[in-house]
């Protein structure tokens, strides 16, 4: 069974973090609100999708510029 370290907020665990609280929040909008909430939790999957493919992530660049290091510099 792999495990994640969690000594540290590096920028990938950050962006899962976000992209789950996102999600959840989704969520709560399409039952509690409206269905069109649930287009959240689509647009999130493709940036991951995204984000895992190419490396292109909006959040991403957002949280470097907060200062939040990537896990491996490269």
């Amino acid at each position: 069974m792999y495990l994640a370290s969690t000594k540290t907020w590096y920028l990938e665990r950050v962006v899962f973090l976000i992209a789950g609280l996102f999600t959840l929040l989704g969520l709560g909008i399409g039952y509690f609100l409206s269905p069109w909430g649930f287009v959240l939790n689509l647009l999130v999957g493709l940036n991951l999708v995204v984000f895992a493919s190419i490396g292109f992530c909006p959040m991403a660049i957002f949280l470097v510029k907060c200062g939040i290091k990537p896990r491996e510099q490269g």
